[in-house]
């Protein structure tokens, strides 16, 4: 009934349609996003047809006999269309697990998408993974906020925000991404000493590719960049892939007034706001300060999990 198939780059069209009309992918798991870094991980995605329809894609690389629901992306695991049954995934996991060992790989490492980016529930994948054994190895903590439920910033991000407000803080879309990623880097050197996952170019050539879907967006005064946060828009949710605010955009609350700003008006119409997680070290550190200051916000838990699916 199903057939796997590996991917190439002449099925990009297709691969792209399943993931458009499908019911827990995004722009992330379309190949012009996937594709950005190929050069760095070996590609052994598939694509999953029943009686010469595809019905489904599976992001995947490997290293080292360890399949992995990609490696160069945060989530994501088996991407379904509607018509795609229960019963069907249970025997879509069968062909994946025979696949997979007959090209000498020994178990899968699972990013399962949270359902916070689902446009339709599609969990058949955690229960398959139940029943062929697989077991929880990593749960991140990610902060959301609910926008279409009653929620609250606490006092004193409020008085923060209103603060701002009358202040001269200017904020707007940012058309280049240069500036915000000088600042983004500064920050991430300066107080983790780190760098942003993205280069400059990569992230100019992702946004050129999907200019609807990554956005900056700027607080400045007087032409001085003091904040900005770069966000995904998955049309249902939103995430905040990057945050960052200068000394004195700290000072001032701009970060404050510009999350205010996305929160409450430019993505208000939408179902979820992601801040993205704060655990570190596979999810068994987390970070206080920094899940405090998203939960100031009215953001709560949703986890990120990840399973491990001997073969």
């Amino acid at each position: 009934m199903f057939t796997l198939s590996a991917y190439t780059p002449s099925d990009a069209a297709r691969w792209d349609a399943v993931v458009a009309h499908s019911r827990n992918g995004n722009f992330l798991h379309r190949r012009g996003y996937m594709d950005y870094h190929a050069d760095r991980f070996v590609d052994v995605s598939l694509i999953v047809e029943r009686n010469g329809e595809p019905l489904a894609v599976f992001p995947a690389s490997i290293q080292d006999h360890a399949v992995s629901s990609h490696a160069g992306l945060t989530y994501a695991g088996l991407i379904t269309t509607r018509a795609m049954r229960t019963e069907w995934v249970l025997d879509v996991f069968e062909l994946l697990g025979k696949h997979y060992r007959s090209t000498g790989a020994t178990r899968v490492v699972y990013k399962a998408i949270p359902h916070i980016f689902h446009t339709y529930p599609a969990e058949e994948d955690l229960y398959a993974l139940h029943r062929l054994g697989a077991r929880l190895q990593r749960r991140d903590v990610s902060s959301v906020i609910a926008l279409r439920e009653p929620f609250d910033f606490n006092d004193g991000r409020r008085r923060a925000v209103d603060k701002a407000r009358r202040s001269d803080i200017q904020v707007q879309i940012g058309r280049e991404l240069a500036d915000f990623h000088a600042l983004l880097s500064g920050v991430l050197r300066d107080r983790y000493d780190t760098a942003p996952t993205h280069s400059l170019a990569e992230l100019t050539l992702l946004r050129d590719r999907f200019p609807q879907q990554i956005v900056v967006h700027e607080a400045r005064s007087d032409g001085r960049l003091l904040a900005g946060v770069l966000i995904y828009d998955f049309g249902r949710s939103v995430h905040t892939q990057y945050l960052a605010a200068s000394e004195e955009g700290r000072e001032r609350n701009a970060l404050n007034l510009l999350l205010a700003g996305l929160i409450e008006h430019t993505y208000a119409d939408r179902h979820y706001f992601s801040f993205g997680i704060s655990t570190e070290r596979e999810g068994q550190v987390l970070n206080s300060g920094l899940i405090t200051q998203k939960e100031h916000f009215g953001a709560r838990a949703v986890v990120h999990d990840f399973y491990e699916w001997m073969l």
